[in-house]
Formats: structure tokens, C-alpha cells, sequence
């Protein structure tokens, strides 16, 4: 027969009352509009960036003689209207992506 000592320790019971399941479930998943962000990250994202500033880019007019190899390329990848900046742009719609 085995002795006390040679015995497997005894498991604790991993009963919970439904009460601290509930409360580790809130705690667990912090609320955030669903509507507008995917996660409760990106909506903490969102706050840290709103207040943000834009700089326009600055516009670089090349003359047609001036750096003839690298527009060659542009225009030879279709790049021109990457590299033609916007007229106009909307700070929220930037801000959203």
C-alpha cells in the first residue's frame, strides 16, 4: 500500500461562482463604439491622433530641362498623378484611415 507521502497531491476545486466569471468578463473586454472602430485599440488610437495637425506637402515644380532622367522615370512608371499633389483635402477623412 501506498504511503501519504507517495500519494499525488490533491487538486484544488476550480469551481468559481458565476459572479467573479461575470466580473472578469467585463474587465476583461473594455467597451468601444463597434460602430465606428474595429477594436478598443484603434479607438484609443483614434484619440491620441485627433488633435493632430496637417502640414501641407510642398509643392516641387521641376522645370522641363531640370532633372530630365527622373522625370523620364515618372512618367515611364505612371506616376504622375502620385506625384502631383492634391488641390484640396479633408482632415476628418484623413484622420478616419
Amino acid at each position: 500500500m501506498l504511503s501519504s507521502q507517495e500519494m499525488a497531491p490533491r487538486k484544488l476545486s476550480a469551481k468559481r461562482s458565476r459572479r467573479d466569471a461575470a466580473a472578469e468578463g467585463t474587465s476583461a473586454a473594455p467597451e468601444f463604439d463597434s460602430h465606428r472602430f474595429r477594436s478598443a485599440e484603434h479607438q484609443q488610437r483614434f484619440k491620441a491622433i485627433k488633435g493632430w495637425s496637417f502640414h501641407r506637402e510642398r509643392r516641387v515644380q521641376l522645370r522641363d530641362d531640370e532633372y530630365t532622367n527622373f522625370q523620364e522615370e515618372i512618367a515611364h512608371r505612371h506616376w504622375t498623378s502620385l506625384v502631383t499633389p492634391m488641390a484640396k483635402f479633408d482632415p476628418e477623412i484623413v484622420l478616419e484611415f
